[in-house]
C-alpha cells in the first residue's frame, strides 16, 4: 500500500513537471558575478609553500542528490524514466572536490548558464586537509 502511494505521488509530480514552467524556479544572479572569479587570482606572493601546486587540475563535482537501486531496476531503466532521489527539493547541494565535500550551495543561472552560488564553504585548512586524505 506505502509503494501505490509513492508511486500516486510520483505519478503527480511527473504530470506537474509536464505542465509546470520550471524555468522561473532558479534564482537570476548578477552576469558579472563569473568574471569576478576570473579576476581574482590567488597572490602566489602571499603562499609562497603553495605556489607550486596552484595549476593542478582537480575534479570539481556538484550532487543534487543520491539513491541506491538494485540491479534489476537499474536494468529497466529507459529513456525518460525518473529515479528518485534521497535530497529534498529546495534542500541546498553539494559540491565536492575529488569526491570530498567542500561546500553547500544553490543553483543559480546566468546568462542561460548554470551556476553555483557557495553558501556554506569549509576553511581552506579543511580542504586541503580533505584533499590530503
Amino acid at each position: 500500500m506505502a509503494e501505490q502511494n509513492m508511486e500516486d505521488d510520483w505519478s503527480a509530480a511527473l504530470s506537474e513537471q509536464a505542465e509546470g514552467d520550471f524555468s522561473q524556479s532558479f534564482e537570476k544572479a548578477d552576469p558579472d558575478i563569473f568574471k569576478s572569479l576570473e579576476n581574482n587570482p590567488i597572490q602566489s606572493a602571499s603562499h609562497p609553500d603553495i605556489s607550486s601546486i596552484l595549476n593542478i587540475p582537480v575534479q570539481l563535482t556538484v550532487e543534487l542528490g543520491r539513491t541506491k537501486i538494485v540491479i534489476k531496476n537499474l536494468l529497466q531503466l529507459t529513456q525518460g524514466s525518473v529515479i528518485e532521489l534521497e535530497g529534498l527539493a529546495g534542500e541546498s547541494l553539494d559540491v565536492l572536490i575529488n569526491g570530498c565535500l567542500i561546500a553547500h550551495g544553490e543553483v543559480v543561472v546566468v546568462n542561460d548558464k548554470y551556476g553555483i552560488r557557495l553558501a556554506d564553504i569549509t576553511s581552506p585548512a579543511e580542504r586541503i586537509n580533505k584533499l590530503n586524505r
